[in-house]
């Protein structure tokens, strides 16, 4: 898929949104909402997403639900830093399929890294799809801390 398109109002994102598919949720205000990626690249693998924006990538995105998007990013990072003790933290984001877009409702990676873990990034994650009762127990940890 192109840098140019329409949004479509049945992908995976705009779902959850919705209620009509599950997620595992770390944060949420009026306009942004945080939770854990069910195929993880890592522990604690996060995404943040705007609630309210139609934007599928970020040359569509309004300034203000950038910004709205980005201050979650930073919350839920700080806490996912304070839970999880990561060596690092990589802030991923990307338009357009080429550049490894495969949802296309604007959202930003939140990955905790780890000295030595691989530094690449895998489009359908790390090690498959996560249990959902560690993905719950993380979230409480990760919550703890906002």
């Amino acid at each position: 898929m192109s840098l140019d398109g329409t949004y479509d109002d049945a992908n995976i994102f705009a779902l959850i949104l919705q209620g009509k598919i599950p997620s595992t949720k770390l944060y949420e205000d009026d306009t942004t909402f945080a939770f854990l990626d069910i195929m993880p690249q890592t522990k604690g693998h996060a995404l943040v997403i705007s609630k309210w924006s139609k934007a599928r990538n970020l040359l569509e995105i309004e300034e203000d639900a950038l910004a709205q998007v980005m201050a979650t990013t930073k919350k839920v990072a700080a806490a996912i830093r304070k839970a999880l003790n990561p060596d690092g933290i990589q802030i991923a984001q990307f338009n357009g399929a080429p550049a490894g877009q495969t949802i296309f409702h604007l959202h930003v990676h939140i990955l905790p890294r780890w000295e030595g873990d691989p530094k690449g990034f895998a489009a359908h994650g790390a090690g498959g799809e996560a249990d959902p009762a560690q993905l719950q127990a993380l979230a409480d940890e990760i919550r703890a801390q906002l």
